[in-house]
């Protein structure tokens, strides 16, 4: 079985084992298995042909409020194309969110960057960062595998869309915050996730834009600066519709969201053309990120152990939505954990 075949799998069995049947009057966020069922496999029989058309930019599984999940599409812009109400008994439902990218600092927003935006070593997570061949991202978190260190962030943050090699040098701050080589150094690139980019009509799916730095703790701490949300926890917690998440990024600081959307199989597109994520968590909240946030680490919102809970790692969105790989894929993937409290 394939790594994003057994993470599917794996999000099956999470939702399974947390969702209500439906038996009359629920919060908005409450949904019956059976109804979980019968949306997700309406996902797979057609979000492939769906994204073939014009203005599709992808699909997730969503809620109505009344007990049912839904099957949400996602539109560049309204009255693009047209779907039916109802596909199998399952409500689709349409969602204008323009097209998603990829978050790095835009060269078009440099002149309202910080350039003096640099941080005494060790520096805080969610702060300006980047390859030398990147405007800026953010410092997701600091990670270890029980002997190293490592900063977390996207590929195309500290890998460069691919581009990067093994001990390439990573910046805090990011380029175009000032960052030198190799005065600003905080780390070298140990590894990533290769990103596969859509050719033609083939768009190989992808789980996943991360890479880590190797790194000291005397180069790169565990708290966001004041006025975030401090120290996440070191393990983690599936993302669930309804949940209440936050993060800290290099732009917009520290911001406040809703998870709206699971499973989500998205088009993003990036510098170097687009590419396919299937998944993926669906954040709502106009303002919860924009570019130069690429990279930050999205935990819980809640009380006492509830909170600061890593859920998902952020990069890409739109105006009012944005975009994160699930935690533990990532994780997984280097066979590392967040080093927090």
């Amino acid at each position: 079985m394939t790594r994003l075949l057994r993470s599917r799998f794996a999000l099956v069995l999470a939702l399974a084992a947390d969702l209500v049947l439906y038996a009359g009057v629920h919060g908005p966020y409450d949904y019956s298995r059976s109804s979980f069922e019968a949306a997700l496999s309406l996902q797979e029989q057609v979000t492939d042909e769906w994204l073939t058309r014009d203005g599709v930019v992808g699909t997730a599984i969503g809620v109505d409020g009344a007990g049912r999940a839904v099957l949400k599409v996602y539109l560049v812009s309204p009255g693009i194309t047209t779907f039916p109400n109802f596909v199998a008994d399952v409500q689709v439902v349409p969602e204008v969110t323009g097209r998603f990218t990829a978050l790095p600092m835009s060269a078009e927003s440099a002149e309202a960057a910080d350039p003096t935006k640099s941080f005494p070593r060790p520096v805080p997570i969610g702060v300006s960062t980047g390859h030398g061949r990147v405007t800026a991202g953010t410092i997701g978190a600091r990670a270890t595998d029980g002997d190293r260190t490592f900063a977390l962030s996207n590929n195309h943050i500290f890998a460069a869309n691919n581009i990067g090699q093994t001990g390439d040098n990573l910046l805090q701050p990011g380029v175009v915050d000032g960052g030198r080589d190799p005065d600003d150094v905080i780390g070298t690139l140990y590894d990533y996730e290769p990103i596969s980019f859509c050719k033609a009509l083939l768009c190989p799916p992808n789980e996943i834009d991360a890479a880590i730095a190797l790194t000291t703790t005397d180069d790169v701490g565990v708290e966001t600066p004041e006025g975030g949300y401090g120290t996440p926890r070191s393990w983690s917690a599936d993302a669930e519709l309804g949940m209440s998440v936050q993060k800290y990024g290099r732009t917009t600081g520290h911001t406040v969201g809703q998870v709206t959307g699971l499973n989500a199989t998205i088009d993003v597109g990036y510098r170097d053309g687009k590419a396919r994520f299937e998944g993926q968590i669906v954040i709502s909240g106009r303002g919860f990120s924009a570019g130069g946030d690429s990279g930050s680490l999205v935990v819980s919102k809640g009380l006492l152990m509830a909170d600061r809970r890593p859920v998902g790692l952020l990069f890409a969105g739109t105006a009012t939505s944005t975009l994160a790989n699930p935690i533990d894929v990532v994780l997984d993937r280097f066979g590392i954990r967040i080093d927090g409290n």
